[in-house]
């Protein structure tokens, strides 16, 4: 089977596909013009926090309008 080319995948453990939250939380919190994606487990892992605290993070920044979020 071959794989959407479009597609972004977990630099570090190759989840794919990754979700519009993973791909706008790594762009809001490493770098919006990143090439290499981290899902939530390896964000948490890269950050030392917990996956609930991204996912709050990311609560927070859908009611404040961030346009990476939508």
């Amino acid at each position: 089977m071959m794989r959407n080319t479009d597609e972004k995948i977990c630099c570090s453990c190759g989840k794919h596909p990754l979700t519009k939250d993973e791909i706008g939380l790594v762009k809001k919190l490493i770098d919006r013009k990143a090439k290499q994606f981290y899902c939530l487990h390896c964000l948490a892992d890269y950050f030392e926090v917990t996956e609930d605290e991204l996912l709050a993070k990311v609560e927070e920044f859908k009611e404040e309008g961030c346009t990476l979020f939508r």
